[in-house]
């Protein structure tokens, strides 16, 4: 297989995996804003830190405010972690590899594409944002059912699994970093309010990874902020844990030929995860600067697969 061809399979999947967590986390927040107290205030910038892109958003908007943030996050030409961007991406690399892939791939991403795109308007006004988003999201887990069960898994639906999971572990993290308390204002005045509603907060983080069910089923406590960070960083079973997530591209990169170096690296972020001490970050507040350092670990990982595997044909 061509390092371009892997590539292209690679990114495919992170796009896709990008664009369900997107709609995902504006989905949430949108409960959330519905279950909160109309005095209590939510920052909808909390929703732009989550991506990384406030410094795009900030050279576009004025202000942080619902039409504008859900505009950015779904359909800004600008914001690479858009919606409509990355559905447009994933359909190119998979037009660009139809010949690796089922034709039913195609046939499902070009019509999700389509269907983002013409009824993007809804998306952005309340009353029908959520049924649209629902469909999206509905039409990613479809696309990732597909490819487990109509594509053979060889190297081609290693790098599929690669890259999907290692944009799922990315995005748990920035939801577990921002998504909290980050997502109400910072005004002094509302610290009563977010002790209050810190329990709530938390439910939104799992309903936004569709794990408040299983977390309810294993945990089996009330909701609390140690539980919670321990369940969604360390669980080992439940798919879009960060650790579980890291050891399928773990297991995807063992499949792979010249595989010493990034494997060795994959396994080094996995068990940083997993030997984490969760009560002594949150006691410590320390938890902000541990989930950087994993960041940059998972941004190292990504950058040794490319160089790995991605760039024969560039050098040559």
């Amino acid at each position: 297989m061509l390092s371009r061809v892997a590539e292209r399979l690679y990114w495919m999947a992170r796009y896709i995996e990008r664009a369900e967590n997107a709609a995902r986390m504006v989905t949430a927040f949108n409960h959330l804003a519905l279950d909160m107290p109309r005095s209590v205030r939510l920052s909808w910038r909390g929703m732009v830190s989550i991506t990384g892109n406030e410094s795009i958003y900030e050279k576009n908007y004025r202000k942080y405010d619902e039409r504008n943030v859900v505009k950015f996050l779904l359909a800004d030409n600008d914001n690479p972690g858009a919606i409509l961007n990355a559905l447009r991406a994933a359909r190119e690399n998979v037009r660009t590899t139809r010949d690796l892939v089922p034709s039913e791939i195609w046939e499902a991403v070009n019509e999700l594409y389509h269907y983002a795109n013409a009824n993007v308007d809804t998306g952005l006004g309340k009353r029908g944002r959520y049924q649209y988003l629902a469909r999206i999201i509905s039409h990613c887990q479809q696309l990732t059912g597909m490819l487990a069960g109509t594509m053979s898994h060889d190297a081609a639906y290693d790098f599929i699994r690669a890259g999907r999971n290692l944009e799922r572990a990315d995005m748990t993290t920035r939801l577990l970093d921002v998504g909290a308390l980050g997502l109400l204002s910072n005004d002094p005045q509302d610290e009563a309010a977010t002790a209050q509603f810190e329990g709530l907060l938390w439910v939104n983080i799992l309903k936004s990874l569709s794990a408040f069910q299983m977390y309810r089923q294993h945990v089996r406590r009330r909701v609390s902020a140690q539980d919670v960070v321990k369940y969604i960083f360390q669980d080992r079973e439940f798919p879009r844990a960060v650790v579980h997530a890291l050891g399928e591209v773990e297991l995807s990169l063992t499949n792979l030929p010249r595989n010493e170096t990034p494997l060795r690296l994959a396994i080094q972020v996995r068990r940083h995860v997993m030997e984490a001490n969760v009560d002594k970050l949150l006691e410590t507040d320390e938890l902000h600067h541990f989930i950087d350092q994993l960041q940059q670990e998972m941004n190292a990982l990504h950058n040794m697969i490319a160089d790995t595997w991605f760039s024969l044909d560039r050098a040559a």
